[in-house]
């Protein structure tokens, strides 16, 4: 039974990967698509290719999502009907669930949340459900404090970027800086992509690797298996090439209309913020919020005004509702899934 849960667990991790990859998809191409810079379908190939590249670029960020439950033999009691390990792989899955729920339905309402943000806040929620231990060093250190300045940071950055570029290229005619940043765009939304997959493909692997160590497969500190990192590789490149074009006309039209220069520096702030918080901070930050506030930054260069503040409020009340509701959604399914097995 263990090994079938297991076994379910890794399904489903998988399938929040997918989810990731297409509700994602928009952060690292709407901006180049929006300027025309790249054609939809080989945008998304091409972010397919590189999110598959990122993923076996680093770990860190996989053991930081594994150390956000601690599992021990105090914190599993269970009960007299549900083992240690069933009791902790039920945690997990319930985790995803919340996680992929609230997924689904930001992306219905093309609403650019956090996957990441999802899923931390979905195993929180299950953990304490199910009375196990959250890391809450981890969770404020590396999740939380993140949360907070990576957007800012984005922000800033995309601010003081464009304005650079428009005082170093203000004697450039306009046409011809277009097709340049045209151009320059291809290697800003393929470096987007490779910090996507650097990023968010080991959530999943970290997901992946705590029903390993749960069912006694692996031990903490050990390095995450091959066949791990090529499986949520594979599946976050086939969700992103599935592609969501929902939230990519929000990213790409409805916060500001972006030209080439605009996309290019948003996109490779957005880069710069995902490669240093991955292999400095080891922090799994939101792709979403990072693309997201580098757009909104070098959109209010044009003027203030330029900016939909009123589409940027609906996603900062996402960014803030992800928690608690993924939270929610997996503290219930854990109770669901509990009463199942005292049923059967």
């Amino acid at each position: 039974m263990e090994l079938a849960i297991i076994i379910a667990v890794v399904a489903v991790a998988l399938i929040f990967d997918y989810t990731n990859g297409f509700h994602d998809a928009a952060n690292a191409i709407a901006t180049s698509v929006s300027t025309r810079a790249l054609t939809p379908r080989v945008a998304l190939i091409m972010a397919a290719v590189m999110n598959f590249i990122g993923a076996f670029l680093g770990q860190k960020v996989a053991h930081t999502v594994a150390d956000v439950i601690q599992f021990d033999d105090a914190t599993l009691a269970g009960d007299a009907s549900t083992s240690v390990t069933v009791h902790a792989l039920i945690i997990v899955m319930s985790g995803l669930l919340g996680a992929i729920s609230w997924n689904l339905l930001t992306w219905y309402f093309g609403i650019p949340s956090s996957s990441s943000h999802a899923l931390i806040g979905g195993l929180g929620g299950a953990a304490i459900a199910g009375g196990v231990a959250v890391n809450w060093d981890t969770v404020v250190n590396k999740v939380v404090i993140p949360m907070i300045l990576s957007p800012l940071v984005a922000f800033s950055l995309g601010f003081a970027v464009m304005l650079a570029i428009m005082w170093i290229f203000r004697r450039i005619n306009p046409a011809k800086a277009n097709r340049n940043f045209r151009v320059a765009q291809t290697v800003s939304a393929a470096a987007m992509a490779l910090g996507h997959g650097l990023q968010d493909a080991q959530k999943t692997m970290g997901v992946i690797f705590l029903a390993l160590l749960a069912g006694g497969f692996v031990s903490e500190g050990d390095d995450l298996p091959i066949w791990v990192i090529i499986v949520a590789a594979t599946a976050i490149s086939l969700g992103t090439y599935a592609g969501g074009w929902r939230i990519m006309r929000t990213l790409g039209r409805r916060i500001i209309h972006l030209d080439p220069p605009r996309g290019f520096a948003a996109e490779s702030v957005a880069a710069s913020v995902l490669y240093s918080t991955a292999y400095v901070f080891e922090a799994p930050i939101s792709t979403t919020h990072t693309i997201t506030s580098a757009v909104m930054g070098v959109g209010a260069t044009k003027r203030f005004s330029a900016v939909r503040w009123g589409v940027a409020k609906s996603i900062v009340v996402a960014w803030v509702s992800t928690f608690p509701a993924a939270a929610l959604i997996a503290g219930c399914c854990y109770w669901i899934a509990h009463l199942l097995l005292e049923v059967l």
